[in-house]
């Protein structure tokens, strides 16, 4: 890799990592407000718009895995974890301090918003080391096993088994925590998880398309990834 090659895929890098944090914290922040979706007569959905940016975070993992590999895709998991907990601390301070007479949002009206940000972002956070974890180790094992080939087989299986993980970690924790009623646990695991792998398996092409655009880009053949070793002219 050129230096130039080199400089360019850490821009590119960047930016799939800030989209990754924006899309997890924003996942966080406005998970508490849920809606209805009928899905063409078949069956009519109960999820949180919580999960509405949360399929993106793993298509950029993918996609990390696919062109940075293995070690570049943790760390941007690990930035994750962190971006998570700041927020968190931002969260819990601004509802700790008292609003002026004047303020357009009162102190009863923030808390019922951010109130429970602090559990969800518990939750979310566990729920989603486990599932991140989950979705580069899988990915990287079919990888190895088709010998690079089938990206949408890789994708699709680490992708339903680690959106299965999340959803199922972060509704019980949320359960645990008398936020969700029990009540609701299996109606919004079953609808949490179904809307997760349709994302997932419409993402596929969309995957296809940029990992053909950067393996474009940096000249990598179907099975190889980045490497930044740069090149001595």
């Amino acid at each position: 890799m050129t230096l130039k090659q080199k400089l360019s895929a850490d821009r590119l890098y960047l930016i799939l990592a800030a989209l990754f944090i924006s899309s997890l914290v924003a996942s966080n922040l406005i998970f508490q407000k849920f809606f209805q979706y009928d899905f063409f007569g078949l069956y009519t959905f109960e999820i949180s718009v919580g999960i509405l940016p949360y399929p993106i975070t793993f298509l950029i993992t993918d996609t990390i895995s696919e062109i940075y590999g293995k070690r570049k895709a943790n760390q941007v998991v690990t930035a994750g974890i962190f971006a998570s907990v700041f927020s968190l601390l931002i969260v819990l301070v601004s509802d700790a301090v008292t609003a002026t007479e004047w303020s357009p949002i009162g102190d009863d009206t923030f808390h019922r918003v951010f109130g429970a940000t602090g559990i969800a972002i518990l939750a979310s956070m566990a729920s989603y080391i486990l599932a991140q974890y989950v979705d580069i180790y899988l990915f990287h094992f079919w990888k190895r096993l088709t010998k690079g080939k089938h990206l949408w087989l890789r994708n699709n299986f680490s992708t339903f088994t680690s959106q299965f993980v999340d959803t199922f970690t972060v509704l019980f924790l949320l359960s645990l925590f008398g936020k969700i009623d029990w009540s609701l646990f299996g109606t919004l695991l079953l609808s949490g998880f179904l809307f997760k792998a349709i994302i997932a398996a419409l993402d596929t092409p969309f995957l296809y398309l940029i990992v053909y655009l950067f393996k474009k880009k940096f000249n990598l053949e179907a099975h190889e990834e980045l490497s930044f070793e740069i090149e001595e002219k």
